[in-house]
């Protein structure tokens, strides 16, 4: 756990009792502040109670008086699509709202530090897609290279659930917009954009808002090394921004899978299966990664592109980087083959919510047979029609079925209605050489409790 700093003997809000609401009102109470809870969920502020926290309903002027600040958690709207009363309550008070992420940058580093030989770093990556895949890959190769570190953030552990910093230690931190845009401290030394597709936009009042978000980790953050993927022009800007004038070091690493990265600056890129290291016009390492089981598809040569610069970065030699980027064996729920039957290949892709991220998996093979469906993302599969040919045929699930039927138009298709009936068809249908993917381009909430879930019940069904 990471102490809370700066708080000792005052009253701080807490809004939202999840995983990490809880982590934050017990790292506040370990650093000497009075933690004061509420959660609109019954069964959460029972929870908090238990763990011996006061519960008061901070949508109250009497809650909110007093208070030093009001933390809330990242799934509860601040300001998009409509405000919590609770923020409401705490900005009329002239209370400060920051979240757990804030909290983290201003405690993390502390005077133990002094005696440590090696400052620790803390790497934070964000993007609509990837991040999480690029977050464990990275931490995988720094363990297997002997290096300190933990992995945190959206993935895994909350930031404050983390252990305090060893010597030399390397902390990665999977962060997405909503744990970025409310944080009033963000100090990575080393930051991570990879790419951006609409998503969220509810939350960001539209794509502008949601890009935003992400920019703060950089404009505000102000880190050491950026590491941008520039195949779209939301990198190519925040690149450019990043950049310093004639003269300085330059301190952007760019990443592309689209083309080979000219110039004397640094850059990492992948084409045709091959990552290449660039700098001074020069190649400088290459790694194939055509045969790398747990990075299949070009939308996964990113994720090691942006990983492998970051170790770079920390100054891992190319050599270290290469044996460890070969034996990763890949994310559950990321375009994770969980099974292969009589020449058929199963893969889990739960995790693909939006159209983007479907895409990319429809890109990594040859001969799909799709199931997708669920909470429909704005716009639906209209913007994947380039890769309905590679679709032998697709199996539609939940509210978004009857939609993506008619955006699939003359490609072959049935609305199977559940995840059962359609891995049940896709299995009795399915020819060798086919690839039965499931990646719904929706978010799970019709149907399932979260893409966790979703995916656990596709392997239980091909199992079955």
């Amino acid at each position: 756990m990471i102490p809370v700093r700066g708080y000792a003997g005052a009253r701080v809000g807490v809004l939202g009792l999840g995983v990490s609401g809880l982590a934050t009102a017990a790292a506040l109470r370990a650093g000497g502040a009075v933690p004061v809870c509420w959660d609109d969920n019954v069964d959460a502020r029972d929870k908090a109670e238990a763990a011996g926290h006061e519960i008061a309903d901070l949508s109250k002027d009497r809650a909110c008086e007093g208070l030093a600040a009001l933390i809330v958690s990242p799934g509860i709207p601040h300001l998009y699509p409509a405000l919590h009363p609770a923020v409401t309550k705490a900005w009329e008070h002239g209370v400060i709202v920051d979240n757990d992420v804030g909290l983290f940058f201003h405690s993390f580093a502390t005077q133990e530090w002094d005696v440590f030989e090696k400052y620790p770093k803390v790497v934070c990556i964000t993007g609509s897609n990837g991040k999480s895949t690029t977050s464990a890959l990275l931490h995988h190769i720094l363990e297997e290279s002997g290096r300190p570190t933990q992995l945190g953030g959206n993935i895994g552990v909350g930031v404050l659930g983390l252990d305090p910093a060893r010597d030399g230690e390397v902390v990665v931190l999977e962060l997405s917009s909503y744990q970025i845009e409310l944080a009033r401290a963000l100090q990575p030394d080393i930051a991570v954009f990879l790419n951006l597709s609409p998503d969220h936009l509810e939350r960001h009042g539209g794509i502008g808002g949601y890009f935003a978000a992400k920019k703060r980790l950089f404009t505000q953050g102000g880190p050491e090394r950026s590491v941008i993927g520039l195949d779209q022009p939301e990198g190519q800007y925040l690149a450019n921004l990043m950049r310093e004038g004639a003269g300085a070091a330059d301190p952007v690493i760019a990443v592309s899978t689209q083309r080979k990265l000219k110039g004397k600056g640094w850059s990492v890129f992948a084409r045709k299966g091959f990552l290449s290291e660039w700098r001074k016009d020069r190649q400088v390492f290459s790694i194939d990664l055509r045969d790398v089981a747990g990075l299949p598809g070009v939308h996964n040569h990113q994720n090691a592109c942006a990983a492998y610069a970051v170790c770079r970065s920390l100054g891992l030699a190319p050599k270290q980087i290469e044996p460890a980027v070969r034996d990763y064996a890949g994310m559950r729920h990321r375009c994770q083959a969980v099974a292969n039957e009589g020449g058929v290949k199963f893969v889990n892709d739960s995790k693909a919510t939006n159209a983007d991220a479907a895409g990319k998996a429809l890109g990594a093979f040859p001969r799909i047979r799709w199931i997708a469906g669920g909470q429909a993302k704005e716009g639906g599969i209209s913007a994947l029609e380039p890769l309905f040919g590679k679709i032998a045929k697709a199996y539609l699930i939940g509210e978004a079925a009857e939609m993506f039927a008619e955006q699939l138009g003359d490609t072959p298709h049935e609305i199977s209605g559940t995840l059962k009936a359609a891995v049940k068809a896709a299995k009795a249908e399915a020819e060798v050489g086919d690839v039965v993917l499931l990646a719904p381009a929706c978010a799970s909430f019709d149907q399932f409790e979260n893409f966790e879930k979703r995916g656990e019940a596709f392997e239980a069904f091909i199992n079955a």
